[in-house]
C-alpha cells in the first residue's frame, strides 16, 4: 500500500485525470519550453512585482500559483529582498484556493502576490497536467527554515508575527537553537481582530527599530492574505511571508507527518485527525468542491476568470496608480475565522 511508483492509489487517479484533460489544458504554454511566462504580473493597478522575479504560473480555479519548486522559491524571494522593494509571497493550498472562489478581494491579493507557492500536492498535479514538469510542492513551514538558512549567509533579519500568545516567542527560541546566529530581532503578537491605532504605531516602531528584512506572518487564511496586502506598503519591510500553521509545526503544537503521506496528498487527512473539532468542515466541504471545479476547469466546460471584473467590482488602484487592498470593499478587510 506504501509503495513507490504507480501503486500509489493518487497517481493512478492523477494519470487518468490527466489523460482525459491533456487535449483540454485552458493555458497557452508553447511547446518549445517551460520557461515561458504563463502570466505576467498584470491585473488591476500597476503590479506589485518587477522583472527580478518574473516566473510561470498555472491557473487554479482563477488562482495564479507559482509553478516553482522548493530551489526556485527560494531564489526569487532571495531576489525580492535583494531589491529591497516591498511585497508578500502567499502559501496557498486547496482551502486558499476554495476561500478565493467566495471572496474575490482574497483572489486578488492571492494574484498580486510576488510569489503564490504551491502548497499542496494538488496545486503541483494541475501544473503537471498544465505541462509544467518541474513545479513541485513548497511547503510553507519548509519553506520559512530554508529562507532561515539562506539567511545565515545573507545576514537576513526576521521577524515574527502571529500565533497565539507566547508560540511567536518559543518559535524565536525554537528557531535560534536550531540554527545559531540566525538573527530574529522581534516577534508581536496581535489580538484576534483589526489592529487599532495604538497597537498599529506600536507594531510600526518596533519593526523601524529591529529594521527586519522579512516579516512572517503566522495566521489563519484569509487572515494573513489580507494583512499582508493591507500593511505591506506601510511596514518598510522588504518581504513578508504568510505560512500559516508554520508557527505551530515548528514550536510542537502540530505534529508533522511522513514524506510519503505528504506526497500522495494526504497531509490535510493527518491534520484532521490531530484537530477534527476545528478542522472538519474546512476539508469535507472543500476538498469535494476543489475536486468538483478542478475537473470543470480541465475538461474546459467552466471558465474561471482572474479579471479584474471578477476580482473587485469597485477600483483596486490607489492615486498612484497602485494595487491597493484596502480599496478592495468589504472582501479584502473584513474579520473570518478559519
Amino acid at each position: 500500500m506504501h509503495g513507490s511508483g504507480d501503486s500509489h492509489p493518487h497517481t493512478v487517479l492523477f494519470n487518468v485525470w490527466r489523460s482525459m484533460t491533456e487535449h483540454s489544458q485552458t493555458m497557452s504554454i508553447s511547446n518549445g519550453s517551460n520557461s515561458q511566462i504563463l502570466y505576467s504580473h498584470d491585473g488591476c493597478g500597476a503590479p506589485i512585482s518587477d522583472s527580478a522575479v518574473d516566473h510561470e504560473h498555472v491557473d487554479v480555479l482563477g488562482v495564479k500559483v507559482s509553478a516553482v519548486n522548493m530551489v526556485r522559491a527560494v531564489e526569487l524571494a532571495d531576489q525580492w529582498v535583494m531589491g529591497g522593494r516591498a511585497g508578500y509571497i502567499c502559501v496557498t493550498g486547496v482551502h486558499g484556493v476554495m476561500e478565493a472562489q467566495k471572496d474575490p478581494g482574497l483572489l486578488e491579493i492571492l494574484n498580486h502576490a510576488v510569489i503564490n507557492t504551491p502548497d499542496g500536492m494538488p496545486m503541483t498535479w494541475v501544473g503537471q497536467v498544465q505541462g509544467v514538469s518541474n513545479m513541485d510542492r513548497v511547503f510553507g513551514p519548509d519553506f520559512m527554515l530554508k529562507m532561515c538558512e539562506l539567511s545565515l549567509d545573507r545576514g537576513y533579519r526576521h521577524f515574527l508575527y502571529g500565533g497565539r500568545p507566547g508560540v511567536a516567542e518559543k518559535l524565536k527560541e525554537a528557531l535560534e537553537v536550531r540554527l545559531p546566529g540566525l538573527q530574529v530581532v522581534g516577534t508581536y503578537t496581535p489580538p484576534f481582530r483589526t489592529l487599532n491605532e495604538q497597537e498599529e504605531e506600536t507594531l510600526f516602531a518596533q519593526l523601524r527599530d529591529s529594521k527586519p528584512h522579512i516579516l512572517w506572518v503566522g495566521m489563519s487564511t484569509p487572515k494573513q492574505e489580507r494583512f499582508m496586502a493591507q500593511y505591506v506598503d506601510r511596514l518598510q519591510v522588504p518581504l513578508l511571508v504568510g505560512v500559516g500553521a508554520a508557527f505551530d509545526y515548528h514550536t510542537g503544537r502540530i505534529r508533522d507527518c511522513s514524506n510519503w503521506i505528504k506526497r500522495a496528498g494526504l497531509q490535510w487527512l493527518h491534520r484532521l485527525l490531530q484537530d477534527p473539532r476545528r478542522l472538519w468542515r474546512r476539508y469535507l466541504s472543500n476538498n469535494p468542491a476543489f475536486i468538483w471545479n478542478i475537473s470543470l476547469q480541465m475538461l474546459k466546460l467552466r471558465r474561471y476568470p482572474r479579471d479584474v471584473e471578477r476580482s473587485c467590482p469597485t477600483t483596486q488602484s490607489n492615486a498612484e496608480g497602485v494595487f491597493d487592498a484596502s480599496l478592495c470593499q468589504p472582501n479584502c478587510n473584513r474579520d473570518s475565522s478559519s
